[in-house]
């Protein structure tokens, strides 16, 4: 037995795909160093996670002109 073609109309598969959204990345502040980071992962600029080191970060290195 075929399967009906139009069971369900385009607006309304439409309407449930609007809510489709890309959201930006939470971001909170590192009590460390202040800079914006991920909740629950390591600060990429001072290697701090639950005010304990976790990774060693090198500092960045200036450029000669």
């Amino acid at each position: 037995m075929a399967n009906p073609t139009g069971k369900f109309g385009k607006s309304r598969t439409r309407k449930r795909r609007a809510n489709w959204k890309i959201e930006a990345p939470k971001l909170i502040e590192c009590e460390k160093c202040h800079a914006l980071r991920r909740p629950h992962r390591v600060c990429a600029e001072c290697g701090y996670y639950d005010g304990r080191q976790v990774i060693v970060v090198e500092g960045k290195k200036k450029k000669r002109a």
